[in-house]
């Protein structure tokens, strides 16, 4: 009688913990499906979802654009009208003892035009580069009252605030926020960059971000 006892002990055991186990697979599904219902984004009045304060970093950033900007399109300016054609004479060039760059007329059309094309492109895009990513960098990201719009309130290089209202449907997140290690990308339809979430800022609402915002989307 005993041995029969334990052998069906485990049986028993292993019964209940199978139930046990179905029964814990379908709760999580119904909890999460309650949960995002739970979630009312019909806010009465506007919500600030994200904020980060660092205006000096993208000040002298900034700066720095310009300066590199001014600096290279003098180097370009002087290139061009400074440098002479200075032909290089025949036993000068055919003499192996000479320096490849003594072999070389800066002066001449060709080198004189690509160095100044040159500078100028490094000057443009440092600064386009630098004023690119503060236009996109989020300062603040509301949800409008309602809950239909989101209001992205960016950086500008001159310090002032630019505003752009969004509809809801035309926002997707390219990952999640829990997932986001530095920076957190949200795709804007029609617009050909991201705007970009420092995660160094601060999330003032999670799970209305996370229900809103965050969450990625198909956007044709």
């Amino acid at each position: 009688m005993s041995s029969i006892l334990r052998f069906c002990g485990p049986l028993s055991l292993r019964a209940i913990s199978v139930k046990a186990s179905q029964a814990f697979k379908v709760n999580p599904v119904n909890f999460k499906r309650f949960q995002s219902h739970d979630v009312n984004t019909n806010v009465l009045k506007d919500v600030m979802l994200f904020k980060y304060e660092n205006p000096r970093f993208f000040k002298f950033m900034n700066i720095f654009g310009i300066s590199q900007f001014c600096f290279w399109n003098y180097l370009a300016h002087f290139s061009y009208t400074t440098l002479r054609d200075a032909p290089v004479d025949k036993s000068v060039a055919e003499d192996e003892n000479t320096a490849w760059f003594e072999k070389i007329n800066l002066g001449d059309n060709k080198f004189r035009n690509s160095i100044s094309i040159f500078c100028f492109l490094i000057g443009y895009g440092v600064l386009a580069i630098s004023w690119m990513y503060t236009l996109r960098s989020v300062r603040f990201l509301v949800l409008r009252k309602g809950g239909r719009e989101i209001s992205f309130v960016t950086y500008t290089p001159f310090g002032k605030n630019r505003i752009l209202n969004v509809p809801m449907n035309c926002i997707s997140a390219q990952e999640a926020r829990q997932a986001a290690r530095s920076q957190l990308p949200l795709k804007v339809k029609n617009k050909n960059f991201f705007y970009i979430l420092d995660m160094r800022g601060e999330f003032l609402n999670t799970k209305l971000f996370d229900y809103t915002a965050g969450l990625k989307r198909k956007l044709n």
